[in-house]
């Protein structure tokens, strides 16, 4: 059995792993998850998105949570936003959760949303929200992982080769 090992990387880790994170970044958006992006995506997108990430948990308005297999370095991502609003001082926003294809089925996905939501707690978080691509793997996920749908806002996003995607909103108390 593969050794897993889940952490969070600060932004110096960041920038010193950029690399393997573009890696699954790329993976993800080339295989068509709707992640904010579109085709042609390639290192430079990649880069500057993570640089962004990495000022972001510098100031410590988020944290980036990491899964790496023994062998494989980093294969999953996400990310927990913990700076909102003043009047939501106890919610969070979930996003970018990205699994690298070669560690898909694997258990990544739920490993690192389990992570999440200790991360969360710690952060004295009490309700976590998110939103997916619907009809997407992820969306099975989530809804299999505990989370409520809230309902669909039609005609969302642009999925990465430019079709137009609904996107399913979700809540979770913990």
């Amino acid at each position: 059995m593969t050794t897993s090992s889940l952490y969070s990387l600060s932004a110096d880790d960041i920038l010193s792993r950029i690399d393997e994170l573009c890696d699954v970044l790329e993976n993800c958006v080339q295989g068509g998850a709707s992640v904010s992006f579109m085709l042609p995506f390639g290192r430079e997108k990649s880069q500057a998105f993570w640089l962004n990430v990495a000022q972001s948990v510098n100031r410590g308005e988020r944290l980036l949570l990491v899964d790496e297999l023994e062998g494989e370095g980093i294969v999953g991502t996400v990310q927990l936003i913990l700076d909102q609003p003043e009047n939501q001082p106890h919610r969070a926003d979930v996003a970018k959760l990205l699994v690298h294809d070669r560690a898909r089925r694997k258990g990544v996905a739920g490993r690192l949303m389990n992570a999440l939501e200790t991360a969360a707690r710690d952060n004295g978080k009490s309700v976590l929200v998110l939103d997916t691509s619907t009809g997407s793997g992820a969306e099975t996920f989530y809804v299999n992982a505990g989370w409520e749908k809230v309902g669909e806002i039609p005609r969302y996003a642009l999925m990465p080769d430019g079709e137009m995607t609904s996107t399913s909103v979700f809540y979770k108390f913990l």
